[in-house]
């Protein structure tokens, strides 16, 4: 018998929920599909289905092998599409939804360094913050920033998201620095509306305990615009550095309360868990998660402006 087959050909029945609908996608007869299913379930000694004329169904067997028979067919899946990868060039169109302050500020040299290793992948980028249904919408890949929940998605860690809290030297000097959460109650805070939608814990919560800044002078779901009122002196926003870096490394912004801050979040590629992952979004993924690092550049504000 050959067990690989015989997984397949019964993953294939439990999906499709029949051995004519698993016949017709195996390409193979349906006689030699049950033949497949009935040698894997002697193998075993375990009834794996239960056949009616019309439909089979899964045991309680039949769903814990269902189970670990996946995994193993995506680990054999996955090692041959990397062996697959080395020998074919990574070609064709790539969809990328990305949020859209760190893609217009940080996106253009990776996907530019990107082009030029691999010439024959064109991309299509759709910039926007929400959170887009990579599959319903025909995305390859979506980058994301936040705490990510569990998901039937992968998520690929790229580089660490830092939040910090700041304002201007001129907003600091009329109102003075606040040093502690009970110091921000009488202070303006800029929030940032739409930051980590779909996820949590979100990086404003830990600014509400204690009542602390819990009405904002000014909300909007754009951060550079909010960075720009932080400028000009309105208020206090916690923005992630690779918005304020600027700001800060001149001198227009001032991080404080250093020891007050929300953990980091992350910057994730995210994408659909398929068996075959094709060459062009596993070239981008890799390429991606060595591009910005564990310490990105933006960071360096963080040392510069102490």
């Amino acid at each position: 018998m050959d067990r690989i087959e015989a997984m397949r050909a019964f993953i294939t029945v439990a999906r499709s929920g029949s051995f004519s609908a698993a016949a017709e996608k195996l390409d193979k007869s349906p006689q030699l599909v049950s033949k497949y299913v009935s040698q894997l379930e002697n193998h075993l000694a375990s009834r794996l289905l239960n056949r009616t004329t019309r439909r089979v169904h899964l045991t309680e067997a039949g769903q814990q092998y269902l189970l670990r028979a996946s995994q193993v067919l995506e680990e054999i899946d996955s090692m041959e599409s990397d062996l697959n990868a080395m020998q074919h060039q990574a070609n064709g169109l790539l969809r990328i939804s990305a949020p859209v302050a760190f893609s217009t500020q940080h996106l253009a040299p990776l996907l530019s360094t990107f082009q030029q290793q691999y010439p024959d992948v064109d991309i299509d980028l759709n910039l926007s913050d929400r959170k887009v249904d990579i599959i319903e919408e025909g995305f390859d890949i979506a980058l994301r920033i936040g705490h990510l929940k569990s998901s039937s998605f992968i998520a690929k860690p790229l580089t660490p998201i830092q939040l910090v809290l700041c304002a201007a030297p001129s907003y600091l000097a009329q109102y003075g620095e606040p040093h502690s959460l009970d110091d921000l109650k009488t202070h303006r805070y800029l929030r940032y509306s739409y930051i980590d939608e779909g996820n949590s814990p979100a990086p404003h919560n830990f600014l509400a305990e204690g009542q602390n800044m819990h009405n904002a002078a000014l909300t909007c779901n754009h951060g550079e615009l909010l960075t720009q009122s932080a400028i000009l002196g309105h208020g206090i926003a916690l923005q992630p550095t690779f918005i304020c870096y600027q700001a800060l490394e001149q001198g227009q912004l001032k991080v404080i309360m250093r020891d007050h801050k929300p953990p980091p979040m992350r910057l994730y590629a995210v994408y659909a868990h398929r068996q075959l992952l094709a060459s062009k979004v596993r070239a981008f993924i890799n390429f991606a998660a060595d591009y910005y690092g564990d310490q990105p550049y933006w960071d360096n504000c963080l040392t510069a402006a102490k």
